[in-house]
């Protein structure tokens, strides 16, 4: 054979084990394409289960014997916002956050989620005692109990002391209201939903009243239950308020929304003539703003919803926000338009790391 035809030969050779290699890598890369494409659609197609929160123990001495439930996303920076949640009546820290989307949220945009949870040895009904004067006074009862959860949260994972926020429904709303009573200087903001104002009753049977009607008071008087709750003058930094209320709203009727606004625009020094007012997602909005243009108290009144928190529900298996017993769909989310307003907007992509790291 001459040398010339096997030097042909060799490269031919040669060249079709270099083109058979370059196969294989091209039928790997393949196969690797279409496996994370089906995993990718997997993943889309699976429903979104909300994060398990975890329970922290030991956080205080707890006078109000309350529990505390924690949801912290991995990678959380240093610095980071912190947002307090408290649930209404007959329901438990996992039922809200089931249906508000809380901790969706703060996977998305990068916050520290805390919920205290009633027990039912306190109240038959888990509700906040909000109307027991031994529960809404600063450091003792149920609000001392929230501020030792707070300060517990604050230092383990090294959070934001300017940027804590505070929202809860019906009791939770009512304790909400006692809680930037008593801890004024505490809050940056707080949203007030289905809620009463601070101080609208002393018992059982005068909450029941309240619920139904509040009592007469005149801004000013409601002010001043706000500003003798800490036994010293208010800091100049108040936190700002956004109240929410169903105007068919049958348990708490949004005459408490009225006296809430009235409590918290004297608060402010704010008068009710200098309210704007505007459509967002199909209902009415308020907002009173103090001199410099910056919203300070604001007002959410939902045409035609009844007792529950307010949300943009959806049904399918990506579903952040879901309809259920006092978590009624009104086509507008509560808790996006609360975070939004909290400047909580940072993205970030992280997954639950447990409060033990």
């Amino acid at each position: 054979m001459p040398s010339s035809f096997r030097k042909s030969l060799s490269r031919l050779l040669t060249q079709q084990k270099r083109w058979e290699k370059r196969m294989s890598r091209v039928a790997t890369a393949s196969r690797a394409v279409l496996a994370f494409q089906a995993d990718t659609l997997s993943a889309f197609a699976r429903p979104v289960a909300p994060p398990r929160l975890t329970e922290i123990t030991g956080f205080g001495t707890n006078p109000g014997r309350l529990k505390m439930f924690a949801y912290v996303p991995q990678n959380l920076p240093r610095h980071a916002p912190l947002v307090v949640v408290l649930h209404g009546c007959r329901q438990n820290a996992e039922d809200y956050e089931r249906g508000a989307g809380w901790t969706h949220m703060a996977r998305e945009r990068g916050f520290a989620l805390l919920f205290a949870e009633q027990r039912r040895a306190n109240n038959p009904n888990v509700c906040f005692n909000w109307f027991r004067p031994s529960n809404v006074t600063r450091d003792r009862g149920e609000v001392g109990s929230i501020r030792q959860m707070i300060t517990r949260m604050v230092a383990l994972y090294k959070l934001d002391r300017r940027r804590i926020f505070i929202t809860g429904l019906s009791a939770g709303g009512a304790m909400t209201a006692a809680m930037i009573s008593a801890y004024p200087e505490l809050f940056a903001g707080a949203g007030i939903i289905a809620g009463l104002p601070f101080g609208a009753a002393r018992d059982v049977s005068r909450a029941i009243d309240a619920m139904r009607a509040p009592p007469q008071r005149t801004a000013e008087e409601w002010g001043d239950l706000v500003r003798k709750a800490t036994g010293k003058p208010l800091p100049k930094r108040l936190p700002t308020v956004s109240i929410w209320h169903g105007t068919d709203d049958r348990t708490v009727t949004f005459a408490n929304a009225e006296a809430l606004l009235a409590q918290w625009r004297d608060v402010h020094g704010l008068s009710a003539e200098a309210g704007r007012t505007e459509k967002v997602d199909g209902h009415q909005r308020t907002v009173w703003a103090d001199a410099k243009g910056q919203p300070r108290v604001t007002l959410y009144r939902i045409e035609g919803m009844d007792h529950g928190t307010p949300l943009k529900a959806g049904t399918g298996p990506r579903a952040r926000e879901i309809a259920g017993d006092y978590m009624l769909d009104a086509g507008i989310s509560s808790t996006r338009h609360l975070a939004d307003a909290w400047g909580l907007k940072k993205p970030t992509l992280a997954a639950v790391l447990s409060p033990g790291r």
